[in-house]
């Protein structure tokens, strides 16, 4: 189904991402929506995306309009994306961390769950007989669904150190041919759950030794950014540390965190 959108109608998405999750969606992303939303048009049977904006606003339609919110974010990661990031997490971080203190890691916007895995595979191979535990979260519950299972196209591992591929991860056979699982045991220490980053739940007060934010702030206004920074970093420990996209930068944020390299940020002890 082929559909177009008006700048009016692109001023009303705009906003009414904006206001669920902070989403900044410029004029420029005008073909983006048109064929993230097409196809759900067709099956809705509507034929325009302004009939489309009018059902996913209305109050009672969540359950579309996270269906909308699935559509629209975009959920492109691998498995060790930025490797620099965990060589400054294996030889910097972590021997500041006791080895028998129980270590929390947030992975904050985890996508399909491939930074997740990657950070439970380093924990797992790093502390072998330290306590840890790693919390994934992302806005939507289709990538959530898709990385509880654990399963990928093997072309998705390809930067995953060979000897970690052996150790934590089944290759696939027959009807998953071309295909790996992460390993039952390396999945059980990964808890997925839906989170908005606008709105981190009261009762969220658990607090973290690392939070790995990647590649999401730049996606938001200035303003939604240091919402957002300021929001994930209270759930730091003091002395904990930030992980953000190589491209993404806090400067000029007021948000109380002390650069330790570009893109990794620490809390004041």
């Amino acid at each position: 189904m082929s559909v177009d959108v008006s700048d009016e109608d692109m001023l009303l998405f705009q906003q009414l991402f904006q206001q669920y999750i902070g989403l900044h969606l410029p004029l420029s992303k005008k073909a983006l929506l048109c064929s993230r939303f097409s196809r759900r048009l067709g099956e809705l049977n509507l034929s325009c995306l302004r009939e489309y904006y009018n059902l996913i606003a209305l109050p009672q339609q969540q359950e579309e309009r996270q269906r909308a919110i699935d559509l629209i974010t975009t959920n492109e990661t691998y498995f060790f994306r930025e490797r620099r990031h965990f060589d400054v997490l294996r030889e910097e971080i972590l021997p500041l961390i006791p080895a028998r203190q129980l270590m929390r890691v947030w992975s904050a916007a985890s996508s399909t769950g491939e930074e997740a895995y990657s950070l439970a595979m380093l924990l797992n191979d790093c502390r072998p007989d330290g306590p840890w535990r790693i919390f994934a979260s992302d806005i939507s519950q289709r990538v959530l669904t898709f990385a509880r299972r654990g399963l990928y196209p093997m072309v998705r591992g390809q930067n995953i150190p060979d000897a970690y591929l052996t150790r934590f991860c089944l290759c696939g056979t027959g009807d998953y041919d071309g295909h790996f699982l992460v390993n039952q045991k390396l999945r059980a220490q990964v808890q997925f759950d839906q989170r908005n980053l606008l709105r981190l739940p009261d009762d969220m007060d658990e607090q973290f030794d690392v939070i790995f934010l990647r590649n999401v702030i730049i996606y938001f206004d200035f303003q939604t950014k240091v919402e957002v920074i300021r929001s994930v970093a209270r759930k730091l420990k003091p002395g904990g540390w930030l992980i953000v996209g190589h491209s993404e930068s806090l400067h000029g944020m007021p948000t109380g965190l002390q650069m330790h390299t570009p893109s990794i940020y620490r809390r004041l002890p």
